[in-house]
């Protein structure tokens, strides 16, 4: 498929319009010394880089427009720049500027020296993380979702290749490409990951928050065993197993970590923990701030 002189245009158009959220500074490539590449994406791929002036080091995110209209994935784009420039949370990677040339847009965010939580988890002694860190990493999460949902924000992808770890050791949720700002809190649009899929989206229902309370219950099993709870081969067993809560644990998980996953995996999303309730768990609390 071509991409006409219309199209790029239009798509100008629309990034002109957002640059409200820029800072008053017009950056450009010009402002940053690229360094190694840390992966790709969809539409691009991402260096760590140097800000010239400070020193500062940051990550940036190269878009390439052409890919993005050859997607039609604009509004997606948009909407994940107009959400992340609005999240300041400790354990939110955050959105520090952007800008863009002819061909490419550039997200400057946080640099995470740690990379992708997953690399972690499947580098880890067996495969996954012990108790007390799974404990650790699930506060932060929840903390992170708590605040983006008290900005409207719903992520609907969470997964630990959604999460990266910094310097310190902290996490920082990233990657809001599925994310969407819904002030009603009522959405039905089928989006995120074939393991994480909550109950309701599986079945085309409206749905709201919790959807990503689910997916941490997901989430925290995915930490203490090493996958997620209804992986199957194929998508038709993996529904199956996700509608009738068809899982097990495995003798090595705690007694507390089994309470926290049952009342965040409930079929009823009326019925799932609430996020602070995830954070004041007794068995979270046992590890909270415990180096």
């Amino acid at each position: 498929m071509e991409v006409d002189s219309k199209e790029v245009a239009d798509l100008e158009t629309k990034i002109i319009n957002h640059e409200a959220y820029n800072k008053p500074y017009k950056w450009s490539a010009k402002d940053f010394e690229l360094g190694s590449s840390m992966g790709r994406g969809k539409f691009g791929h991402v260096h760590v880089a140097r800000e010239k002036k400070t020193g500062y080091l940051v990550a940036i995110k190269a878009l390439f427009k052409s890919q993005i209209l050859k997607s039609r994935c604009e509004r997606q784009v948009m909407r994940e720049i107009e959400i992340q420039s609005h999240l300041k949370h400790p354990n939110v990677l955050r959105l520090l500027t952007w800008f863009h040339d002819e061909k490419r847009i550039y997200l400057v965010v946080e640099f995470a020296a740690g990379g992708e939580l997953y690399k972690h988890l499947t580098s880890s002694p067996k495969g996954r993380f012990p108790e007390n860190k799974a404990a650790k990493y699930i506060y932060q999460v929840a903390d992170a979702v708590d605040y983006c949902h008290q900005h409207h924000v719903i992520h609907r992808d969470i997964k630990p290749e959604n999460i990266l770890v910094a310097y310190n050791g902290d996490l920082k949720l990233a990657d809001f490409g599925w994310s969407v700002h819904a002030p009603s809190e009522r959405r039905k649009t089928m989006c995120g990951t074939l393991d994480y899929l909550p109950p309701e989206m599986i079945k085309r229902e409206v749905y709201n928050v919790s959807v990503d309370h689910w997916c941490i219950g997901v989430l925290l099993y995915e930490f203490l065993v090493g996958k997620p709870p209804f992986e199957s081969d194929g998508q038709d067993k993996t529904y199956a197993r996700i509608l009738a809560l068809d899982m097990t644990y495995p003798r090595f998980v705690p007694e507390g970590a089994k309470d926290l996953i049952s009342k965040l995996l409930k079929t009823s999303s009326k019925d799932r923990l609430s996020l602070d309730g995830v954070k004041k768990h007794y068995w979270v609390q046992q590890f909270h701030n415990v180096k």
